[in-house]
């Protein structure tokens, strides 16, 4: 090949390698920018006096006397709202029936969308679900229901060649003319002083417990969870995968079953994490019973075989790339084959190993389809380490998928399901970061 030839290649090769790599970061940074931003939203907002009603009541966390002052205000405020609305029942009471049953279907609307605005009415008896004992804790969420209070919602299908069209119609409106037609414009002037809303930095989201499914709280059993399915994992997952490869690459004879073994080990590589979620339903819980139902122990398992592959093949990778140079030294001065492994060719290799263990740990605490048939639950307290061994466990990945599929408030708690993706994230990251300042660390060392 022609030398200028060749360098018009390396030329081209390395221009399309910088645009791989520009490529892969313009990737990385639009799906990390939504989750930032919305998953900060659950660290810091504008919270209203009803979530400091909620950290003062549910969590015995605040300032009291503050509080006090803020209620008395937010009280204060909110009375002319119930007053209007006594009146307006008064005046229905005096209507004839066919104009009461008229409006009584639209106030009870009205009636249903301040409950959930501002909470429950002084005198009404507490209810029983927590989320009824309180109004909106967030300003985001209370200027979504004071639309709702504002409007009604009417689905226009008179054109049968297209979708049916959403017509927002004024409340006041409907209520021209009676005592309750004041309450619309008093509500938009005065939400402020209603709800109080003050910047909030609830850096507790990680460490509360949740209230009422997530309604309230943080995803403390979430994240404690995690961590002991990650753990649990690489406890079973390291020693295996290492000593497997220690075997391959230094004592093992090459042949028709070391290659079979290595097809084994590419081959699993690729199974679907839902495959080993059933092999651990199938095995560990129902032929071995390692727990009598689903428990962090049974997660643990499954999720180490689902990252054997990669601990291992990692592993063998590292130790090959060793050059041959310093097993041939150590021998020659004396040392034992296992000595020499153990001494010279693991630490040498201990960059590419940590490296290969910690992406695996990346991959264990993401996982979804592996532990929600040995390990997840939806709700769940956190566990106390010993009760790892036959107790299922909240963990974040299934309840990011369960929070976003299946709950019945699921456009309440986007904050919380947008939290859990952020912490998920952060937490993988800064396991790689750890993973690069381990490398650079270690091999700044072996270089002397």
């Amino acid at each position: 090949m022609r030398l200028e030839t060749r360098k018009l290649l390396d030329k081209a090769f390395s221009g399309l390698g910088l645009i791989a790599i520009g490529v892969m970061a313009m990737a990385l940074l639009l799906i990390l920018t939504p989750i930032v931003i919305r998953g900060s939203k659950a660290f810091v907002f504008k919270g209203t006096i009803e979530h400091r009603r909620v950290m003062l009541e549910q969590f015995d966390r605040g300032n009291a006397e503050a509080f006090t002052g803020d209620s008395a205000q937010a009280t204060a405020a909110r009375a002319p709202v119930y007053e209007m609305m006594e009146e307006f029942e008064a005046e229905m009471k005096a209507m004839d029936r066919s104009r009461r049953s008229d409006y009584r279907s639209a106030y009870r609307e009205v009636e249903k969308s301040i409950k959930v605005l501002l909470g429950p009415a002084p005198g009404e008896r507490t209810p029983v679900l927590l989320r009824q004992q309180y109004g909106q804790t967030r300003w985001d969420r209370t200027l979504v229901k004071l639309h709702e209070v504002l409007y009604s919602e009417e689905w226009d299908y008179s054109n049968t060649d297209a979708m049916g069209v959403l017509i927002e119609k004024p409340r006041v409106e409907q209520f021209a003319g009676t005592r309750l037609e004041p309450l619309f414009h008093y509500m938009e002037d005065n939400l402020t002083e209603m709800m109080r809303p003050k910047t909030t930095f609830y850096w507790q989201f990680i460490t509360d417990k949740s209230k009422d499914s997530h309604i309230f709280g943080g995803i403390w059993p979430e994240v404690l969870g995690t961590i002991y399915l990650t753990l649990g994992a690489m406890i079973f997952a390291i020693p295996m995968g290492v000593i497997a490869a220690i075997y391959l690459c230094e004592y093992a004879k090459e042949g028709r079953v070391i290659s079979f073994l290595r097809i084994c080990i590419s081959t699993l590589a690729g199974v679907p994490s839902i495959v080993f979620g059933l092999f651990g339903l199938a095995f560990f819980l129902n032929t071995i019973q390692v727990s009598d139902s689903k428990s962090v122990l049974a997660g643990s398992l499954t999720l180490s075989l689902l990252i054997l592959p990669t601990i291992i093949r990692s592993s063998e990778e590292a130790i090959l790339a060793v050059p041959r140079a310093y097993k041939e030294a150590a021998l020659g001065l004396g040392a034992g084959r296992w000595h020499t492994v153990l001494t010279v060719i693991l630490p040498a290799a201990l960059p590419g190993i940590l490296t290969g263990i910690v992406i695996s740990m990346g991959r264990a605490a993401g996982e979804t389809a592996p532990i929600i048939f040995t390990a997840a639950v939806s709700v769940g307290a956190p566990l106390k380490i010993w009760e790892t061994l036959n107790q299922p466990t909240p963990a974040l990945p299934w309840n990011i998928y369960n929070l976003c599929t299946e709950h019945e408030a699921v456009d309440e708690i986007r904050h919380v399901q947008y939290g859990m993706v952020f912490t998920l994230v952060a937490n993988v990251l800064l396991l790689n970061l750890f993973a690069i300042l381990m490398r650079a660390r270690i091999s700044k060392k072996l270089r002397g």
